[in-house]
């Protein structure tokens, strides 16, 4: 049975299950940040990890059981119609290729991986030309998984939405010279996200 972490009321009419990025766990700074941001505007948020993050492995789980991991997690919680999941890069990349399937209510991604940095040409895109649940990317303007200006030239399905963060890299930080702060920019990807969640 997956351990959960959650913030926001039990009552919510909408929860969130947030996943954590390939790399660090539930409780790292920009989780617990976007996930206490969200619940204090009155949305449930659930975090979990993979088997592998469980086991404090480095090496992630291979594909079929991440995705697996995903369909225990929203059995465990229930009411999948009232679900919005998604999560930070590896995280919302593998929930992008469940959405369908487990018939959530919608999906939101923060920092998602388009291609491996340095690597433009190798797109973890196919999927999102065809996904039909309501969709939200929120991405950095220079994330070296995906910037502004390689995103959008991308075919992607109409259901997927696009907000972008001012200067942010992968975790959104930003240039120390842009003007912006870090943490102007995780208030703005809370306020992104729960627009979205509130909206469908």
């Amino acid at each position: 049975m997956p351990e959960f972490l959650i913030d926001g009321p039990a009552s919510a009419a909408r929860t969130y299950v947030f996943a954590p990025g390939a790399g660090g766990p539930m409780v790292s700074g920009f989780m617990t940040t976007i996930a206490r941001g969200i619940a204090a505007k009155g949305i449930r948020v659930v975090r979990f990890e993979f088997p592998y993050m469980v086991a404090r492995r480095r090496r992630p789980d291979p594909q079929d059981v991440i995705l697996d991991s995903w369909r225990s997690v929203v059995r465990e919680i229930g009411h999948p119609e009232s679900l919005v999941i998604g999560g930070k890069s590896f995280g919302g990349r593998m929930a992008s290729m469940m959405a369908d399937e487990l018939q959530v209510a919608g999906l939101l991604c923060y920092g998602y991986p388009f291609h491996p940095p340095g690597q433009p040409a190798k797109l973890r895109t196919e999927h999102l030309k065809t996904l039909a649940t309501p969709a939200l990317i929120v991405q950095g303007t220079r994330d070296a998984f995906g910037s502004r200006e390689e995103v959008e030239s991308y075919e992607l399905s109409k259901a997927i939405a696009l907000q972008w963060i001012p200067e942010g890299d992968h975790s959104f930080k930003p240039r120390a010279k842009s003007g912006v702060t870090e943490r102007e920019n995780l208030e703005r990807a809370v306020d992104y996200g729960v627009s979205f969640i509130t909206s469908i």
